[in-house]
């Protein structure tokens, strides 16, 4: 029998003025009802920021509902509209102007809860860090983790990072590409929807200067074989490792604590670290250079 009837009047809450940012205790999740077509953030990411601008091709990415904490909201509101970049495919983004400085840039694809991002900017602060996920927690927990850190290197893409490379980023634009344990789409009539495929390499070749580097990284031994015999057959990418297999995990890329409890596990984890080779000349142009004048 419920005891609602002699249970004492629960407390009310207390009113805030119109548009106060309330503050809530680190950590504690954050339920809002929100009107119909209210966004969840007023002032953070946007649900689908491409809309339906763009064709609805075959995704690598399932987008996760997940709660999102106090902090995380908070960072959000906060930060979003200094630190945040809604990928709507409407323009072509100036990355001096979105860092405030002309240094290197890497784009970060699947970022987690953003710890290991936010370690590797730390270390290396000359290099600026465009990091795109689709998880809400995670954007929100790497913008409290730059925040708390005074990482000024790192900002956060939210949407589809094929829209970003084909719709908003200028040729020879990226200085180096890192894709870390993306969903490795185990399932045979899914692998079409795994990221590291030729048609990607295509496009990810003409937003990449000659010697970025492509890191990749993943626990699932099959997709890493996969990754190897793409990379290795694409004619714009040469392996760092001379001899032609994968690499040793370089300093640069923090051992997280999900990959510490796989390897603990016997789980193998590969890395693959190839170059972006010098722009190729036409054949019909190296022959007119040559011809005498």
């Amino acid at each position: 029998m419920s005891d609602s009837l002699n249970a004492p009047e629960a407390p009310q809450p207390a009113e805030h003025a119109p548009g106060e940012h309330i503050h809530h205790a680190p950590g504690v999740s954050v339920r809002h009802t929100r009107a119909k077509g209210e966004p969840r953030f007023p002032d953070g990411p946007r649900a689908d920021p491409a809309g339906s601008h763009f064709e609805r091709r075959i995704r690598s990415f399932q987008p996760r509902r997940s709660r999102v904490t106090a902090g995380q909201a908070d960072a959000l509101q906060r930060l979003w509209p200094k630190w945040g970049l809604d990928i709507d495919g409407q323009q072509v983004i100036d990355l001096g102007e979105l860092f405030g400085n002309g240094g290197p840039v890497v784009l970060e694809i699947g970022f987690g809860m953003g710890e290991a991002t936010a370690q590797m900017a730390a270390e290396d602060p000359g290099v600026n860090i465009l990091a795109v996920d689709v998880h809400t927690p995670g954007q929100g927990n790497l913008l409290n983790l730059a925040d708390q850190n005074g990482l000024s290197n790192v900002r956060v893409g939210n949407g589809d990072a094929i829209i970003l490379l084909r719709e908003m980023l200028a040729p020879d634009s990226l200085d180096g590409l890192r894709v870390y344990f993306p969903d490795p789409w185990p399932k045979k009539r899914h692998h079409k929807r795994r990221l590291i495929q030729p048609e990607f390499l295509d496009l990810a070749a003409t937003r990449l200067r000659p010697g970025a580097i492509v890191h990749c990284a993943t626990d699932w031994e099959p997709y890493a074989e996969q990754m190897l015999e793409v990379l290795d057959a694409h004619p714009e990418f040469e392996n760092t490792q001379a001899d032609g297999g994968f690499a040793p995990r370089p300093a640069h890329r923090p051992l997280t604590r999900f990959e510490g409890q796989g390897l603990d596990k016997g789980h193998v984890v590969n890395d693959l670290l190839f170059r972006r080779v010098q722009h190729r000349v036409p054949q019909s142009e190296q022959h007119r250079q040559e011809s005498p004048r």
